[in-house]
């Protein structure tokens, strides 16, 4: 276990810790005392490290995540929807109608676009409850190009996809939907900052 710190950079009572709550897989017993942990240990206990400190999960969702790695039953696909759903957060407090209302924009893009939408989930949830706060603090103009951001958010997406694809185990496809959205996210969003500076025309202020 010292030398699985030692490689990883996190401390054994850490270590520890995980292995008490099943995040860690426990290491081939060598001695009572002792027991031996492989490169498998050093990649679980990075990927447990990524979902917590950068996905920003608890304990339990890394947790649904992992049994879904495990899983052999699991497919890449439902690995990537409990992923999204354990990073994803929403307050839950839209009400009703506002809930409508944003439900009725959502559907003319994914029509036009031939998304498929789920009446429930943290992932539609948040994206609702942001739509009515853009809507309530009157950025009617962010609204109005509702479309234009989701076709950039479909030509992202493709590029997600594409990376998911080249991804060989469950381990790193849950990597690349969870800490690697979480890191793409604040990547995306530094690169439309330098992007915007440069779209401005020459003679503005």
């Amino acid at each position: 276990m010292a030398e699985l710190s030692r490689t990883t950079g996190v401390p054994v009572p850490t270590i520890k810790y995980y292995l008490r709550e099943g995040l860690l897989p426990a290491g081939e017993r060598t001695r009572p005392n002792q027991a031996n942990y492989d490169d498998s240990h050093v990649r679980r206990l990075r990927l447990v490290r990524a979902l917590l400190d950068l996905a920003g999960m608890t304990i339990i969702r890394a947790r649904e995540v992992l049994d879904a790695i495990d899983d052999p039953g699991t497919t890449s696909r439902q690995v990537l929807g409990t992923a999204q759903r354990s990073v994803a957060q929403s307050d839950g407090s839209v009400r009703v109608e506002d809930r409508e209302w944003a439900m009725g924009a959502l559907a003319e893009v994914a029509d036009a676009r031939g998304w498929h939408l789920h009446d429930r989930g943290h992932v539609l949830d948040s994206l609702i409850a942001t739509l009515v706060a853009i809507r309530d603090v009157g950025q009617h103009i962010l609204l109005a190009r509702l479309e234009d951001y989701a076709t950039v958010a479909d030509q992202i997406a493709e590029v997600d996809v594409s990376c998911f694809a080249e991804a060989t185990t469950l381990e790193e496809q849950v990597e690349l939907a969870t800490a690697g959205t979480a890191l793409t996210d604040t990547l995306l969003a530094n690169l439309r900052r330098i992007a915007q500076k440069n779209a401005l025309p020459p003679d503005w202020p």
